[in-house]
């Protein structure tokens, strides 16, 4: 190793903005090292889900979705399916009863 090119390696105290403090080796000059997350308030670590919304976008999504499963005209895709070919078939069938022009002059009873 060559002398006098590396930097000087400190013992640095981290401050996290939850409360946490530790030391830490590091090259800066600073004695200590301000952060806003580390291992004992990182949701990774935690397990617990932190959401920092300041324009309420998740309240009001939450709020859109909470809406949308009381209303009486939301179905899920195999309810509308199922109404569909009801449907079709309520179609068909009254295209049954139908009579065409050929059939009703066929029925008619005309007499020449």
């Amino acid at each position: 190793m060559k002398k006098g090119i590396h930097p000087k390696y400190n013992q640095v105290k981290v401050v996290c903005s939850c409360g946490n403090e530790f030391v830490t080796g590091s090259t800066l000059d600073a004695d200590t090292i301000n952060v806003e997350l580390c291992s004992k308030c990182h949701p990774f670590y935690t397990g617990e889900q932190k959401i920092v919304d300041t324009d309420n976008l998740v309240k009001k999504f939450e709020e859109r979705v909470e809406k949308a499963k009381k209303m009486s005209s939301f179905k899920d895709k195999k309810a509308k399916m199922a109404e569909r070919k009801a449907k079709k078939k309520q179609i068909d069938a009254k295209q049954e009863q139908t009579l065409t022009l050929k059939d009703m002059l066929a029925n008619a009873d005309i007499s020449k």
